[in-house]
Parts: structure tokens; C-alpha cells; sequence
């Protein structure tokens, strides 16, 4: 009987070193996609956090606003004082559920002095200038209450944009648009107001907390992996049972299976022309094809 000592053969050993090289890429992919599930629970749970937690005063927050530690985005700042209408800013090119539009920012300088970037909502595009919403919801003159949540400032683009716009919330350029300091380090979105305004741009939707399909992603690599060395060993199962097949009918011939069959395998399909020693007695098998032929069949 054959055994699996064909498995030591270089040939095969290439057929393993394959399938290990594939299983560890697939490893590696699922680890990928594992860390970029984690990353995002990471993100879930800070947003689960400080979205809808405690809302803390100014003072108590106000170093975020110079540089943001990116564990406290979300959280829930109450200011007070005046909103600078006249340095309000759009920033265009803001799509909010698929729909084009902009969002405005205005400054708030508070009771201590420093000026902080309040984003009040989004706006449509408008209908009756190009690059223009229609209208700009002022807020209430004189000193405000604002609950709003921090953001950071996002990076600088390489794009222009026309007076009283900006291209991205970059803080910097907007500092360069006024003349008194900002606060750099982070900006805020609006939650409430009050007094509130008579008309206020549409609120932002509270962000996502799907996690996507990453860990399904992560499983299916790591099975790909997993299935690498079960079709190998399926493989090597064949390869076996092509070699006792042979085995048998070369014991009912007399002749060396290499003679017989030539030396196949499972990836290699057998020489199916039989060479048999003369004077051997014919297989059963060869006995049966020739009644059929003596009988027309």
C-alpha cells in the first residue's frame, strides 16, 4: 500500500510552500481589516462618549481649542458671548445626505476675550447666484449662550475660493481673514442657542456609529486561509488514492507501476498506455473488453 511519502518530494513541497504563502497574505489581510474594525469601534465609543455626555463650560475646556485632544472631539462645550457677523465665512463644497451645499462658520468672542469658530449648520446650494446660497440665517445680535461640540480644523486644500468663502475649515486661512487672534486648535459645531435665532441653517445629523463590514471581511480572509491547507490536503487525499489505484492494477499485470502508468499525480493527469509483459494473463478486466468485442459490442 502507498503511503504520503510523496509529500517529501520537491513538488510537493513547492504545492505547501504555495499554500503557506497564500494562508499567510490571507492572515495578514484579516489583521488588516481587524485593525480597521478596532479603529472604528475606537471611534463608536468616543462618539457613544461625549456626543450626548456631559456638557462642560468653557473654561474647563478651553486648552482643546488651542490644540484638541482627539479624545475629547464631540464633547459638549457651553460658551457664552457675541457672535462677529460680519466675519462670518461659507465653506463650500458640502455635500450632507448626497445633497450639495455649504456650511457656515461664524466667530463667537466670549466674555474672556479669546474667539472661538462656531459651524451653525448647512445650507442648500441656491437658485439664484452660482456658488451662493440664497439666503445666510443670521443668529441674534448681542450676547448668546452656545452649546456646541468640538471638531478639529481639517487640512488645507490646494483650491482657491471667491470672497467670503472658504475652501475647507482651515483655521489658519481664516485667521488670516481677520484682524484679531482665533483659537486654532479646534472649532465647534453647534447644538443649541440662546437666545436661538428666528430662522438657523439645518442642523448636522449626529455622525455614525456603524461599524461596517470589516469583521466579516477579517473572517472570510482568515477562512480563505484556512481552506488553502484543507484543498492541499484534499490534494494529497487524491494523490494517495491515485497511487494505491495504480498499485492494484499494476499487481493484477505484473508490470512496474512506472511502466504502466508513468509516474502522474494528482495535478499531473496518469499515462493511461499500459504496457504489459508478454505471456502475462490479461486482467479481468482486459478479459471482459475483449468478450464484448468478440460479441460486436
Amino acid at each position: 500500500m502507498k503511503t504520503y511519502k510523496f509529500l517529501f518530494s520537491s513538488k510537493w513541497a513547492g504545492y505547501f510552500a504555495m499554500a503557506l504563502v497564500f494562508a499567510i497574505a490571507c492572515v495578514a489581510l484579516g489583521n488588516w481589516q481587524m485593525n480597521r474594525r478596532n479603529a472604528v469601534v475606537e471611534n463608536i465609543n468616543k462618539i457613544q462618549a461625549n456626543y450626548s455626555g456631559t456638557i462642560v463650560d468653557y473654561a474647563d475646556a478651553a486648552n482643546n481649542f488651542d490644540a484638541l485632544d482627539p479624545a475629547r472631539e464631540w464633547t459638549q462645550v457651553r460658551l457664552k458671548g457675541t457672535y462677529q457677523t460680519a466675519d462670518q465665512r461659507i465653506v463650500r463644497n458640502r455635500p450632507l445626505n448626497g445633497a450639495p451645499g455649504y456650511e457656515v462658520l461664524v466667530p463667537l468672542t466670549l466674555e474672556d476675550g479669546d474667539t472661538v469658530i462656531i459651524d451653525r449648520g448647512w445650507l442648500p446650494i441656491g437658485n439664484n447666484e452660482a456658488g451662493h446660497p440664497d439666503v445666510i440665517p443670521q443668529p441674534e445680535a448681542g450676547v448668546v449662550t452656545v452649546v456646541a461640540r468640538l471638531k478639529p480644523p481639517e487640512p488645507k486644500l490646494d483650491r482657491g475660493a471667491p470672497a467670503g468663502q472658504l475652501a475647507t475649515i482651515e483655521l489658519n486661512d481664516y485667521a488670516a481673514q481677520v484682524d484679531y487672534p482665533i483659537k486654532k486648535g479646534a472649532y465647534a459645531q453647534l447644538a443649541t442657542e440662546a437666545p436661538a435665532a428666528a430662522t438657523n441653517p439645518v442642523p448636522f445629523p449626529a455622525p455614525s456609529i456603524d461599524e461596517g463590514s470589516h469583521l466579516s471581511y477579517a473572517l472570510q480572509w482568515i477562512a480563505f486561509g484556512v481552506l488553502a491547507f484543507v484543498g492541499f490536503g484534499y490534494a494529497a487525499r487524491l494523490q494517495r488514492r491515485n497511487d494505491e489505484f495504480d498499485a492494484l492494477e499494476a499487481a493484477e499485470s505484473g508490470v512496474p507501476v512506472e511502466e504502466l502508468y508513468g509516474r502522474g499525480s494528482a495535478f499531473h493527469p496518469r499515462k493511461h498506455t499500459k504496457v504489459r509483459k508478454p505471456g502475462a494473463r490479461p486482467t479481468a478486466e482486459e478479459a471482459e473488453d475483449a468478450l464484448l468485442d468478440s460479441q460486436g459490442f
